[in-house]
């Protein structure tokens, strides 16, 4: 063998070799790309600028829901707790036929919403290990928001029986009216439009 044809196969050798490490250095890049987004298709962007899987996205949102809870659990309970302690107090036994019955409606709600607002809890207990975290979260999220709406009622009712008692009750019925006004304007009037106006820029 001639010392060119020696250089020739050295030169040939060199070239499939740096070629081999191009493409396994290639391979390499593609495999850590797939690495951050297993699967290719789980892993994309689901619109509300999150890169998050089915049940990461049932993660995050139970998560998020249980917060939630958490600060409205506080306010109903301690209200229905001073709740039923007014009917042990002497004051309620001089109270007329009227409010006595809104007394017993202001109870039966706020219970009705503690009962909404504890159900995610035991409903999670009852399904978890089933592999249904996403419709969990939607059940979930319909007794949190049926909770809310008799929370919204039992703090009504209970406002109501409270000034009856403690003022004019020509005033109460608009003292009750305003702050239910306020209730709806904070929780619910609010929140709908600021979905629909930034949802609608974003869109745009």
């Amino acid at each position: 063998m001639t010392d060119g044809e020696a250089g020739r196969g050295r030169e040939s050798a060199g070239g499939r070799e740096n070629t081999r490490g191009i493409h396994e250095t290639g391979e390499g890049g593609h495999e850590t790309r797939q690495g951050a987004h297993p699967d290719g298709q789980e892993g994309h962007e689901n619109g509300r600028g999150r890169r998050e899987t089915a049940d990461e996205r049932a993660d995050r949102q139970w998560q998020d829901l249980m917060q939630e809870i958490r600060v409205v659990q506080t306010g109903v309970q301690i209200l229905l707790g001073f709740l039923l302690t007014v009917a042990f107090t002497p004051r309620f036994e001089s109270l007329g036929s009227t409010d006595k019955g809104i007394y017993i409606l202001t109870v039966v709600l706020g219970s009705l919403a503690t009962g909404a607002l504890i159900a995610p809890v035991p409903f999670h207990r009852i399904v978890a290990g089933r592999r249904i975290k996403p419709q969990a979260v939607t059940w979930a999220s319909r007794l949190t928001f049926l909770g809310i709406v008799l929370l919204l009622a039992t703090l009504t009712s209970a406002l109501f029986l409270i000034l009856r008692v403690a003022t004019d009750n020509s005033i109460v019925p608009w003292i009750v009216a305003g702050v239910a006004a306020w209730y709806l304007l904070c929780w619910f009037a609010l929140p709908v439009w600021s979905r629909y106006r930034y949802t609608a820029q974003r869109k745009e």
